[in-house]
């Protein structure tokens, strides 16, 4: 990395710097999506990769009681805040807080029953996390992953082409149920996040960051320009969010348990 996209990203950071989530979510969404996971141990292992902050990875503690939960991000700054999370909601205990890469995940194959990724898959591309994380599933083990999909076709040009830019591998639910399919599980059921999802713990703080952020960052063209592109990623979610949306995607790993 140069040392000028450092610096982009490390103004891409600040922006999200101090934010409850670092994309749409709820901890009731995370539930909804964990009641999807059928059949899994009493006490599962679970991954959780690019957890950020860790709202969702404390949720995930507090329902799955006495189990383990493995929470991965490259990112220490926000493995502390996960840390300080857990021990507020008193769940620290159960889970294990590791720095890495998720591109080279350094766990056994077959360690856990269940696989988590709310808003991160993209980092990797979709298709290709479905494959490399499959090899942490133990047999007949679930995954389930949140994605930012095409909801109708289509899409107005200032929408389109703004996700051209910025996600221009977006695809639709329809596509990445097929490629699921595809990678041999078997799809246990899948779910558009509401609106609120989108505002209560991502835009609106976000949001409220704007103005100081400006201020900081004025006269400094680089900057500006991240926090623009900021801003204009929530006004086209306000004026176009029925053309796209995160959705929640359940499967099983269709091995046979030992």
């Amino acid at each position: 990395m140069s040392d000028k996209d450092q610096r982009l990203f490390e103004i891409f950071l600040d922006v999200q710097r101090g934010l409850p989530r670092q994309g749409p979510g709820t901890d009731e969404i995370t539930c909804e999506a964990l009641s999807l996971c059928t059949d899994l141990p009493t006490q599962p292992a679970v991954l959780d990769i690019g957890c950020g902050p860790g709202m969702q990875t404390v949720a995930l503690a507090k329902a799955l009681v006495e189990s383990q939960v493995t929470a991965v991000d490259i990112h220490q700054e926000y493995l502390n805040a996960l840390k300080e999370r857990a021990q507020a909601a008193k769940v620290a205990q159960h889970i294990d807080i590791l720095v890495a890469d998720m591109n080279a995940l350094p766990f056994s194959p077959q360690r856990f029953d269940l696989v988590w990724a709310e808003g991160s898959a993209y980092i990797m591309g979709f298709d290709n996390a479905l494959v490399i994380w499959k090899q942490w599933l133990k047999s007949g083990g679930c995954l389930a992953v949140s994605e930012l999909v095409w909801l109708r076709p289509d899409p107005p040009e200032e929408v389109s082409a703004f996700f051209s830019c910025e996600y221009p591998a977006m695809i639709d639910a329809e596509t990445i149920v097929a490629m699921m399919r595809a990678c041999d599980y078997e799809l246990l059921g899948h779910f558009t996040l509401p609106e609120t999802a989108w505002w209560q713990s991502y835009y609106r703080p976000l949001e409220a960051k704007l103005p100081a952020l400006y201020n900081k960052y004025r006269g400094d063209e680089d900057a500006l320009g991240i926090i623009e592109t900021t801003k204009r990623e929530i006004d086209i979610r306000r004026h176009f969010g029925t053309w796209y949306g995160y959705e929640f995607f359940v499967g099983r790993d269709k091995r046979v348990r030992s």
